[in-house]
């Protein structure tokens, strides 16, 4: 019996001993293979983990560049960029958790179903735009749902605080920030920067949590400073509108020009939008009707006939001309004044806007005498400026004139210009007959340019457009500003429709130089289709150019050059101001 139990604890020790050594053979066997295994991950398999980990942490990120400011000459905003966000997700990822789109939906303020579609058509992409450019604070509530897949990327976007006051001039760009119209687009390669990108590592939600390493820095876009002063352009779309509702017009355009530099200080147009609203964004509303549109001038053209008539030496400031008897027939047309004037001097014939005395003086003059005038004050060209989309009107070579094309465009028909290019017209006569380049940036110092019309004939020329203003009589008298002597044509044409002209629907123009003894700016206000009682340029539209210059030759601190006619009343007023 002993034996049996000796034998018993024999054999169940060497079983003992038997699994001991199976479980340290397991044991170090384990440890062996662990062992191998990470020999094999730290070495053989390094590069391909490495690899895999990187593909699903590390991201290439986009640096936005910021987009330059634009602000008007004395640094008041026009244009400027804010940071916005934009949410965007990896189709793939927000797949493998398809159960959280109704939530994002509903944070992103969509349908669920839909936006459950888009996610699922993509599948075979890794971007998919959910939302562009919310406000930092709103996306920041998205990202803080957890949800994988969903991401941020900080964008910016543009504001512009002058809204439609500078609507049509700023312009405004697309959703990614490039130039779509007006400045905007003019100046997109200045204005607009390159983006950078670093590398970096994200966790499980896409957050940045390690910059890796910058591969490309931004550069950002270049500041814009244009000639606009905020102030004048305020004040011109102020007196434009007001003109508008008073005439019941269809549109309406005021452009002023610097005449020392060609800087172009307002241009304003009607009707405006508002390029902060994108549904605003219209091609009816949008387009700069001051650089685009083309219309006949009517009698504004007349003062550079008249420059012609002078330049080839045939006529002097003094001459007279023989109207009588108020009507004169070229071909089959007749021509006839308002009222008949007898014999009269060249200033009355721009006072009264005698079409008969142009009509006599241009057909006294070979038909090339009046083109080179025209064409070196820069009709039928665009006047350099550099605007998008600028028009360069029309003027047909002499070559194709006859005495009946020359008659009609002696008094504004037969050509068409815009209203920038006549406002560049009147700045050029206003600087001597030295035309400028027009600049919508801000310039410094002398700005050079070419004599194209002798300066003692742009002189003369100032002097009796004074006719226009302060004669007995006269068409400009609403222009007059008071303190300063103004120079300067009033404008009536007939609207061409198919087959002729219209007899009920007009343009109202008034161009002119401020103050006439040393002009500092040249202004043209065009009204398009007056509806009311009064249709005249006279009428219409040169009380707003009185308006708009009162108001800027006050602001540019400019001297008055007429003070001896200036009532006491308002000296006494002018004197008790700040």
């Amino acid at each position: 019996m002993k034996r049996r139990a000796a034998q018993a604890d024999t054999a169940a020790m060497s079983s003992y001993r038997w699994r001991s050594a199976l479980v340290l053979g397991l044991v170090l066997a384990c440890a062996a293979g662990l062992s191998v295994r990470a020999l094999e991950l730290q070495w053989l398999d390094r590069p391909f983990l490495a690899k895999q980990g990187d593909e699903r942490t590390m991201r290439v990120a986009k640096i936005i560049a910021h987009r330059g400011a634009i602000t008007d000459r004395n640094g008041e905003p026009l244009a400027l960029s804010t940071p916005v966000d934009t949410v965007w997700v990896n189709p793939q990822e927000i797949n493998e958790n398809i159960d959280e789109v109704p939530r994002l939906a509903k944070a992103l303020k969509q349908e669920p179903q839909s936006l459950v579609r888009r996610v699922t058509s993509n599948l075979d992409r890794e971007f998919l735009y959910l939302a562009r450019h919310m406000p930092p604070e709103q996306a920041a509530r998205i990202k803080a749902l957890g949800i994988p897949g969903v991401y941020l990327l900080r964008e910016y976007r543009r504001y512009y605080p002058a809204g439609e006051v500078s609507g049509h001039l700023v312009g405004f760009t697309t959703v990614d920030d490039q130039g779509q119209e007006g400045l905007e687009l003019g100046f997109d390669q200045v204005l607009d920067g390159e983006n950078g990108a670093k590398r970096v590592i994200q966790d499980l939600y896409g957050r940045s949590v390690q910059n890796v390493e910058s591969i490309r820095a931004p550069r950002p876009g270049r500041d814009l400073t244009t000639s606009i002063d905020l102030r004048i352009q305020y004040l011109a779309y102020r007196e434009l509108k007001a003109a508008m509702q008073e005439y019941r017009a269809r549109a309406g355009s005021v452009v002023v020009i610097d005449v020392g530099t060609g800087e172009v200080l307002a241009m304003v147009n009607q009707p405006t939008y508002n390029p902060n609203d994108r549904d605003q964004i219209k091609a009816g509303l949008y387009r700069n009707r001051a650089a685009t549109d083309i219309f006949e001038p009517g009698s504004s053209i007349k003062p550079f006939v008249i420059a012609a008539a002078l330049e080839s030496g045939q006529w002097r400031p003094d001459s007279v001309v023989d109207t009588a008897p108020g009507f004169l027939k070229v071909g089959t047309k007749v021509f006839e004044d308002e009222h008949p004037l007898g014999t009269i001097d060249i200033a009355t014939i721009l006072a009264k806007s005698s079409n008969v005395g142009m009509l006599k003086i241009a057909l006294s003059l070979k038909p090339e005498q009046i083109w080179h005038t025209l064409t070196a004050l820069g009709f039928g060209q665009v006047t350099g400026g550099g605007y998008p989309g600028e028009s360069a009107g029309m003027l047909s070579h002499y070559s194709h004139w006859r005495p009946i094309g020359i008659a009609t465009l002696s008094h504004g028909y037969g050509l068409s210009v815009t209203p920038l290019q006549l406002a560049h017209a009147y700045a050029t006569i206003g600087a001597g007959g030295v035309s400028r380049p027009i600049s919508f940036e801000r310039v410094t110092g002398p700005v050079p340019g070419a004599q194209v019309i002798p300066r003692n004939v742009a002189n003369s020329l100032v002097q009796l457009m004074e006719s226009v203003v302060n004669a007995e009589g006269a068409t400009g008298k609403r222009a007059a500003v008071v303190g300063y002597r103004v120079a300067g044509k009033t404008g009536t044409a007939w609207k061409s429709t198919a087959g002729g002209y219209s007899t009920d629907r007009y343009m109202a123009v008034f161009g002119g130089v401020v103050p006439a003894t040393r002009p500092k700016l040249a202004t043209v206000v065009v009204i398009d289709e007056p509806s009311g009682k009064l249709f005249y340029g006279g009428e219409v539209a040169a009380p707003v150019f009185s308006s708009v210059m009162t108001g800027a030759l006050r602001l540019m601190d400019v001297p008055p050059d007429d003070l001896q006619n200036v009532p006491a009343t308002t000296l006494v007023q002018s004197n008790d101001g700040p």
